[in-house]
């Protein structure tokens, strides 16, 4: 039995994306599967997730996408834009403040 993603958790997804795709250009399900093993399945988000971030992100020429052939199956394969590399390096930079942000508080530190 999976959990749900608690709902902190919106906008996790797309700097997921852009940072798997920061690596090598991925199709949809692979995206998915790869967030399920590389975070061990703490964090699961389904192809009813990912798919609608892909496609915003595709309009918003974060990533661009192009149709290819492998072993007899057609998928369509993501890639990071300029626009998408720029994008990833402003959510890393938020998520990284907030993430200290909130260590501090769950460690009981004093600022």
């Amino acid at each position: 039995m999976h959990k749900t993603n608690p709902s902190f958790l919106n906008g996790v997804p797309e700097l997921l994306v852009l940072k798997l795709l920061s690596r090598r250009e991925m199709y949809g399900y692979e995206i998915v599967r790869a967030i399920q093993v590389q975070t061990n399945e703490v964090l699961t988000f389904g192809e009813g997730c990912i798919y609608p971030y892909l496609h915003y992100m595709e309009k918003e020429k974060l990533v661009s996408s192009s149709r290819k052939e492998v072993a007899g199956r057609s998928r369509n394969y993501y890639r990071l834009t300029p626009g998408g590399r720029k994008r990833l390096e402003e959510l890393s930079g938020a998520w990284d403040r907030v993430a200290a942000g909130i260590s501090l508080v769950m460690g009981g530190q004093h600022a």
